[in-house]
């Protein structure tokens, strides 16, 4: 077997089950294989004092398996909010001696990076160590946030040179790469994964008798549901969604995800008058989220950037069209009337695309169709190609 070293700074752990459950799913989908290795290094900062919501990190374990992996979670010093210049060198330096070690006993052949940003330029540096392979995967923001910061693009642009192939989850992103000065010919789109036994079209009406029952809100059969699966973040657009409910008669909104923006969120609820038609969901449960899309008429996300949503993919696989805006590469999934609607990022505009598809829903197997060929089981098969196309280059 071969043996790839991937160093993910976002990856799921006891604290944070949910923080980068993508990458956890297409790691453990390539260890499933027998031609691939998986060692996951999983980089903690901590600050000096690793004190209040920092003390479970630091009580982590060193090492786990995790779903077929080998997960390292190292500590590195953090400074919050003022250190992200120096975060790639100091990952660098509390990772070296462990890849050292790790290459010692069981030989790596490729280094990888699940990030551009922080991940790609620490990686940069261990596999010019080693004298191995490099590959570096963009997602989205690492991109689109990260490639306007001076400091950090240039150490992206560095650490993209030295690479020895490139990912992109989306052909948007990928262009996006290329523009900001990295070698085109290095890039391969991959896209996400799907678990295709979870997200898939449930039956509709009897889902929304057991949602209310579970949960103290009112689905009714009657009116339209709408889903928006995200992070509570100015960026995906929740308060342009509950602006457009004024537009949409009898609509119900689910929102899944927590985050910074809840408390405004509801307060914008209340000053709305909508208190009785949007339920805020906290946890984002995976044994959830595929419930709530399956009994939803639309999955809303009007966000502002995005590499390729998972989200979107999930929905789609669920049956239920999705209205979101013409960012990354939704484009290369809402690509017809079936899949949704691509809308300007204001409440009238989501308003009208939500009604475009109440107004002529189209055949939920029909939807689902659209991403049959998403999967963990494609997702591993094209990685494994592309980190065997490094080692002949």
């Amino acid at each position: 077997m071969k043996h790839v070293l991937s160093l993910a700074t976002l990856y799921p752990n006891a604290v944070n089950p949910q923080f980068g459950i993508f990458v956890a799913r297409s790691m453990e989908a390539l260890a499933r294989r027998d031609d691939w290795r998986v060692t996951v290094v999983n980089p903690i900062g901590l600050p000096p004092l690793a004190l209040g919501r920092y003390r479970p990190l630091a009580d982590l374990p060193e090492v786990s398996a995790e779903g077929g992996v080998t997960v390292v979670r190292p500590h590195f010093t953090l400074f919050p909010r003022i250190g992200a210049r120096r975060n790639a060198e100091a990952i660098a330096r509390a990772v070296l001696p462990l890849a050292r070690s790790i290459h010692a006993s069981i030989p790596i052949d490729v280094i990888d990076a699940q990030f551009f940003f922080p991940d790609g330029p620490a990686a940069a540096i261990i596999a010019e160590a080693l004298g191995l392979p490099l590959s570096i995967k963009a997602r989205g923001s690492d991109i689109t946030y990260w490639g306007e910061q001076g400091f950090a693009r240039k150490q992206m642009l560095a650490a993209a040179q030295r690479a020895t192939g490139l990912l992109a989850v989306s052909r948007d992103l990928a262009g996006k790469m290329a523009a900001m000065g990295m070698d085109a010919r290095k890039i391969t789109v991959h896209y996400t994964g799907l678990d295709r036994d979870r997200f898939r079209s449930l039956e509709h009406t009897q889902l929304r008798v057991q949602l209310t029952r579970e949960f103290a809100f009112a689905f009714l059969d009657n009116a339209p549901l709408l889903v928006c699966v995200g992070a509570l973040i100015e960026r995906k657009g929740q308060a342009i969604a509950i602006k457009a409910l004024r537009d949409i008669p009898g609509a119900r909104l689910a929102l899944i995800g927590h985050g910074e923006a809840e408390a405004r969120l509801r307060a914008l609820v209340a000053s709305e008058g909508v208190a009785d038609r949007v339920f805020f969901l906290k946890s984002a449960d995976h044994d959830l989220i595929p419930l709530f899309l399956s009994a939803a008429d639309v999955m809303v996300l009007p966000t502002s950037n995005e590499g390729l949503a998972n989200a979107w993919v999930e929905a789609l696989a669920c049956g239920t069209p999705v209205v979101t805006c013409d960012v990354g590469g939704a484009r290369e999934l809402i690509s017809s009337d079936t899949a949704g609607r691509l809308v300007e990022r204001t409440p009238e505009a989501v308003a009208a695309g939500v009604n475009a598809v109440l107004n002529a829903p189209p055949p939920r197997e029909a939807v689902a169709a659209l991403v049959e060929g998403f999967s963990w089981t494609a997702n591993a098969a094209a990685l494994a190609a592309h980190y065997e196309s490094l080692l002949t280059v």
